[in-house]
């Protein structure tokens, strides 16, 4: 398990909602935000890791490497996403949790399937129990900066190139972390 590469893919699969996380803390209690962000880290981390395993029963573990293309196709590919959805819920909890999903549940799907696939149960809950720690220290920095306009401009400019540049880079680490590369090359 590298965790270099979770902490990566977490931080740039969410980088898109970590703007949103600006405004969700603004408009709801921090406890109410925490809770629906982690719940949905949760569905869909086990989503990416329930699939990658039915892949990895079905294909050779070299084949799953070509899953890299999921986060280059995300890099280039021009996300339309409406992020200015209105949903209303009884829970303030259920409101992050369905935005969250809404916003990222593509992304997180694409990107972490092929990073989790050939993960063993016992990592996998590792795994969970690391991006959970990553997600509550991330709550907690993103509200004590909500309030410092460099940080907004940065990202405004910034974040998605530096989000595609990351995504990029997950997805040639799947290469060559599944052998595919080095099978492809034993082929040539």
């Amino acid at each position: 398990m590298n965790y270099w590469l979770l902490t990566i893919t977490f931080l740039s699969v969410n980088l898109d909602f970590f703007f949103m996380l600006l405004f969700l803390l603004k408009k709801y209690k921090l406890s109410n935000v925490l809770l629906g962000y982690l719940i949905g880290i949760i569905i869909l981390l086990t989503a990416s890791f329930t699939i990658g395993k039915i892949l990895a029963t079905l294909l050779p573990e070299w084949t799953l490497g070509i899953l890299g293309i999921l986060p280059i196709y995300l890099a280039f590919h021009d996300n339309d996403d409406d992020h200015s959805k209105k949903t209303t819920h009884h829970s303030d909890t259920v409101t992050v949790l369905i935005t969250y999903l809404s916003v990222c549940a593509g992304c997180n799907l694409s990107i972490f399937l092929p990073v989790l696939a050939n993960e063993s149960n016992i990592d996998f809950l590792i795994t969970l129990v690391f991006i959970s720690v990553l997600t509550i220290i991330i709550v907690f920095i993103i509200k004590l900066i909500a309030n410092i306009h460099l940080v907004s401009i940065i990202m405004k400019n910034y974040g998605e190139k530096l989000m595609k540049f990351c995504y990029v880079l997950i997805g040639l680490y799947v290469f060559w972390d599944s052998g595919l590369i080095s099978h492809l090359l034993a082929i040539i």
